[in-house]
Protein backbone atom coordinates (compact mmCIF):
# COMPACT_ATOMS: atom_id res chain seq x y z
CA UNK A 1 0.00 0.00 0.00
CA UNK A 2 2.66 2.51 0.51
CA UNK A 3 3.51 2.78 -3.28
CA UNK A 4 0.22 3.81 -3.54
CA UNK A 5 0.30 6.06 -0.69
CA UNK A 6 3.84 8.15 -2.30
CA UNK A 7 2.12 8.20 -5.30
CA UNK A 8 -0.97 10.49 -4.45
CA UNK A 9 1.13 12.33 -2.04
CA UNK A 10 3.42 13.58 -4.91
CA UNK A 11 1.24 13.54 -7.49
CA UNK A 12 -1.63 15.60 -5.30
CA UNK A 13 0.94 18.19 -4.19
CA UNK A 14 2.22 18.76 -8.13
CA UNK A 15 -1.30 19.07 -9.15
CA UNK A 16 -1.33 22.09 -6.81
CA UNK A 17 0.87 24.05 -9.01
CA UNK A 18 -1.03 27.08 -10.67
CA UNK A 19 -1.45 27.69 -13.63
CA UNK A 20 -1.95 23.74 -14.33
CA UNK A 21 -1.00 22.81 -17.47
CA UNK A 22 -2.14 19.41 -19.19
CA UNK A 23 -0.56 16.52 -17.18
CA UNK A 24 0.15 12.93 -18.27
CA UNK A 25 -0.25 10.53 -15.69
CA UNK A 26 1.67 6.84 -15.59
CA UNK A 27 -0.67 4.53 -17.36
CA UNK A 28 -3.50 7.36 -17.78
CA UNK A 29 -5.49 7.99 -20.07
CA UNK A 30 -4.27 8.36 -23.98
CA UNK A 31 -2.91 11.94 -24.09
CA UNK A 32 -2.64 13.39 -27.60
CA UNK A 33 -0.72 16.77 -27.72
CA UNK A 34 -1.87 19.75 -28.93
CA UNK A 35 0.41 21.32 -31.07
CA UNK A 36 1.64 24.95 -29.57
CA UNK A 37 0.53 24.21 -26.23
CA UNK A 38 2.54 22.40 -23.43
CA UNK A 39 2.14 20.04 -21.62
CA UNK A 40 4.08 17.27 -18.60
CA UNK A 41 3.97 14.00 -18.03
CA UNK A 42 4.80 12.69 -14.69
CA UNK A 43 6.81 9.41 -13.98
CA UNK A 44 7.00 7.73 -10.60
CA UNK A 45 10.67 6.03 -10.46
CA UNK A 46 11.04 3.56 -7.64
CA UNK A 47 14.81 2.76 -6.73
CA UNK A 48 15.49 -0.35 -4.37
CA UNK A 49 14.32 -0.18 -0.74
CA UNK A 50 16.67 0.37 2.03
CA UNK A 51 16.48 -1.71 5.21
CA UNK A 52 17.73 0.32 8.23
CA UNK A 53 16.80 -1.53 10.69
CA UNK A 54 16.68 -5.11 11.62
CA UNK A 55 13.77 -7.13 12.55
CA UNK A 56 10.83 -4.50 13.33
CA UNK A 57 9.39 -4.68 9.46
CA UNK A 58 10.48 -0.57 8.83
CA UNK A 59 11.71 -0.01 5.85
CA UNK A 60 12.71 3.09 3.23
CA UNK A 61 11.35 3.77 -0.16
CA UNK A 62 13.68 5.44 -2.39
CA UNK A 63 13.39 7.10 -5.67
CA UNK A 64 12.39 9.94 -7.89
CA UNK A 65 9.26 11.76 -9.44
CA UNK A 66 10.63 12.77 -12.69
CA UNK A 67 8.38 15.55 -14.67
CA UNK A 68 8.87 15.50 -18.19
CA UNK A 69 8.38 19.49 -19.39
CA UNK A 70 7.12 19.92 -23.23
CA UNK A 71 7.01 22.93 -24.59
CA UNK A 72 6.05 24.18 -28.42
CA UNK A 73 9.26 23.72 -30.54
CA UNK A 74 9.47 27.53 -31.22
CA UNK A 75 8.47 29.42 -28.04
CA UNK A 76 12.20 29.90 -26.37
CA UNK A 77 13.46 28.26 -23.33
CA UNK A 78 12.00 31.03 -21.18
CA UNK A 79 8.54 29.13 -20.16
CA UNK A 80 9.88 25.60 -19.73
CA UNK A 81 12.36 27.30 -17.25
CA UNK A 82 9.94 29.24 -15.36
CA UNK A 83 7.87 25.66 -15.22
CA UNK A 84 10.90 23.93 -13.88
CA UNK A 85 11.50 26.51 -11.55
CA UNK A 86 7.64 26.77 -9.79
CA UNK A 87 8.47 22.58 -9.25
CA UNK A 88 11.97 23.26 -7.80
CA UNK A 89 10.21 25.74 -5.10
CA UNK A 90 6.69 23.62 -4.40
CA UNK A 91 9.52 20.69 -3.58
CA UNK A 92 12.00 22.20 -1.28
CA UNK A 93 14.57 19.47 -0.07
CA UNK A 94 13.31 18.58 3.31
CA UNK A 95 9.62 19.11 2.07
CA UNK A 96 7.63 16.58 3.74
CA UNK A 97 4.33 14.86 3.37
CA UNK A 98 2.50 12.27 5.95
CA UNK A 99 -0.11 9.53 5.32
CA UNK A 100 -0.91 7.54 8.26
CA UNK A 101 2.52 5.51 8.81
CA UNK A 102 4.13 6.86 5.64
CA UNK A 103 6.48 9.80 5.58
CA UNK A 104 7.78 11.36 2.21
CA UNK A 105 10.83 13.70 2.63
CA UNK A 106 12.07 15.70 -0.62
CA UNK A 107 15.91 14.17 -0.40
CA UNK A 108 17.92 16.66 -2.37
CA UNK A 109 16.99 20.14 -4.61
CA UNK A 110 15.60 19.24 -8.05
CA UNK A 111 17.71 18.81 -11.28
CA UNK A 112 17.21 19.79 -14.68
CA UNK A 113 17.93 17.52 -17.72
CA UNK A 114 19.03 18.32 -20.92
CA UNK A 115 16.48 18.98 -23.67
CA UNK A 116 15.62 17.28 -26.87
CA UNK A 117 12.82 17.94 -29.85
CA UNK A 118 10.53 15.35 -29.62
CA UNK A 119 7.93 15.53 -32.26
CA UNK A 120 6.19 19.57 -32.08
CA UNK A 121 7.76 20.07 -28.35
CA UNK A 122 10.82 20.14 -26.58
CA UNK A 123 11.34 18.24 -23.89
CA UNK A 124 13.30 18.55 -20.69
CA UNK A 125 12.82 16.67 -16.98
CA UNK A 126 13.22 17.45 -13.90
CA UNK A 127 14.04 14.90 -11.49
CA UNK A 128 13.21 15.35 -7.57
CA UNK A 129 14.22 12.68 -5.37
CA UNK A 130 12.42 11.68 -2.26
CA UNK A 131 12.49 8.80 0.04
CA UNK A 132 9.74 7.35 1.99
CA UNK A 133 9.87 5.97 5.45
CA UNK A 134 7.72 3.58 5.97
CA UNK A 135 6.45 2.48 9.34
CA UNK A 136 4.89 -0.93 10.57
Amino acid sequence: MSLVIIRQQLETALATLTPAIDTVFDNGPVYVPVVGQPYQRVNLLFARPDNPTMGDNFYRENGFLQITLCWPVGAGAAGLDARAQMIRTAFPQGRSFTTGKVTTVIAATMEKMPGQVADAHFESAVRIPFFSNVLP
